[in-house]
Parts: C-alpha cells; structure tokens; sequence
C-alpha cells in the first residue's frame, strides 16, 4: 500500500479515535471511575512509558540540537499537559457534543495565529471566518440542552476552548521539528515533558481511582482512551502530517464532530439538538471562510 494511501487511513482512524475518546471518557466519568487529572497521568505516563520501550532503539537525547529545546518543552506543555489537562477536566464539567463542536474552533484559531505570528495578512473571508466561528462558539455555549446533564457547561465549554488555543499553539510550534527528527523521536520527548508536568496536578486523583471497582467494560473503554485514543492516535496524526502535510492532516478535524455525534448518540444516548445543529454549521462554515485564502496561495 502506497505511503501516501496509508497516511490517509491513518488520519482517518486518528480522528475516529479522538472522536470515540469524547464518549468513553464521560463513560468512566459518569461512573466515578476516573476524575478527569487522574486520568491525565494514565494517558501520559501509559503512552510515554510504551513511546520508550517500543521504540528503545531510537536515539533521542543526542538527536536533538540545544537551540531546539525550548521548543520542544513548548510543545510538551501546549500539546500534552495543558491541552490534556484542560480538555478532560472540561469535558468532565459539559456535553460531549458541546466539546467536539468546540474543538473545531482549533482549525480557526490557527489560521488567526498564523495571520499574527506568521505575518499572514486577513481578508475579507478570514474576518467572515473568525466572526462565524466566534458565533458559533457563543450560541452553542450560551445555549442549554435537553434531555442530558452535565454539572456546569459553560465552564466546562470555555475550558474546551482554551484547549483548542494550546493545541493550535503546539500544531503551529511543532512544525519546524516536523522538518528535523523522526516523529518517534518527537512524541517521546513532548510526552515526557508533559508528564512532567501532569503528576504533581493528577497524581492524588490517580492514586484514589477505585481500580477495584473495574469491569472488563470499563476495562475495555479505558484500554480505548489510552492505546487507541492517545498513543496511536498521536502516531498515526505524525505520520499522516509527515506524508501529506500539516494542512491536509489539519483538515481530517472536521469528521471528528460526525464521528463524536453518531457515538454520543448511540452509546450515551445524547440528542443533537437544533441550537448544537446551528452552532455547528456557524463553526464549519467559519473554518471554510478562514482557510479560503490559504488554500488560494498555497494551492
């Protein structure tokens, strides 16, 4: 099977597994079998422990030059302990629709970003973008659901966003090391450092996981958030990145939200209702209009 073919898949199955993520984690929160820093330190400590014996015969350390490490601690606490911290905890506190919706707000945020740090100019259509997503983002958070429960949405939805802010930070802040060492290499270093900075946050609420109280389902689920949904969801996202490019990769987010509705729906049996359903427009409309230019200059 071709690389390119295959970097495909990956993206695809890379966004299913996020999605399926928003579903089994409410899973284990709903019943008190995890709180959400606890799991943090699973999903970290988990995947870098594996990022390090898998892959023991990669040279790491003496890869990476010196002038390179204040990015690569950039990306471990932007990418791994801010954004992992503050997306569990927030959807701990809202509705897992609310949070896959929310989390197409990234794709905006980096096109904003870029037009800063980058000294990308907004047009017309970027403006157009960011205010339709910025619509979205409000009516969707303002807006109270039926039919489900959640202990404090608002908060729980604002926390998603400022998730969505630090990874758009690490997809713009890992770029550059994209270009230089393996992705292997990558992961293993970003997850250490994020771990090191997760434990002292998580470490009294993994400690008091009733690991007693497991069944093989909620075994099962766990095993889905930590192997799938966290060490091969990154690998498979470096990869698909590394064959087609950031902005292809950036692009497979926006099945996230119909893979998260479709297993909300039939696993927590949460209903889409028309506020979520016209927020979502609002927000996929605003990261159509916000990529329009790009795709015009790179294209």
């Amino acid at each position: 099977m071709k690389p390119r073919l295959l970097a495909h898949i990956a993206l695809l199955l890379t966004n299913f597994f996020f999605a399926a993520n928003f579903s089994a984690i409410k899973f284990l929160m709903n019943k008190s079998l995890v709180e959400p820093f606890g799991l943090n330190v699973m999903r970290a400590g988990f995947t870098a422990v594996l990022l390090w014996s898998f892959f023991f015969f990669k040279k790491t350390f003496g890869q990476i030059q010196r002038k390179d490490w204040p990015r690569f601690i950039l990306c471990g606490i932007t990418g791994i302990a801010v954004n992992q911290l503050l997306f569990l905890k927030g959807l701990q506190l809202t509705y897992p629709i609310h949070a896959a919706l929310l989390m197409l707000v990234t794709p905006v945020i980096i096109t904003i970003a870029a037009a800063f740090f980058l000294q990308e100019p907004l047009n017309v259509s970027k403006w157009i973008g960011l205010i339709m997503g910025i619509a979205g983002a409000t009516i969707l958070i303002s807006g109270r659901k039926v039919g489900a429960t959640a202990s404090s949405p608002v908060l729980g939805d604002i926390l998603v966003i400022i998730n969505a802010i630090s990874y758009a930070a690490y997809f713009i802040l890992v770029r550059p090391l994209m270009e230089k060492y393996p992705p292997v290499v990558i992961l293993r270093v970003i997850f250490t450092v994020g771990l090191a900075f997760i434990i002292p946050v998580g470490l009294t609420e993994f400690i008091r996981t009733p690991w007693a109280e497991y069944h093989l389902l909620d075994w099962s689920v766990m095993f889905l958030i930590v192997v799938c949904g966290t060490l091969l969801a990154y690998l498979f996202n470096v990869f698909g990145i590394r064959h087609l490019g950031a902005s292809i990769a950036g692009s497979y987010i926006y099945v996230q939200p119909a893979f998260a509705t479709i297993i909300a729906m039939i696993a927590l049996n949460e209903k889409l209702s028309w506020v979520e359903a016209l927020a979502g427009l609002l927000i996929f409309s605003g990261v159509y209009f916000s990529n329009k230019k790009a795709k015009r200059i790179h294209g």
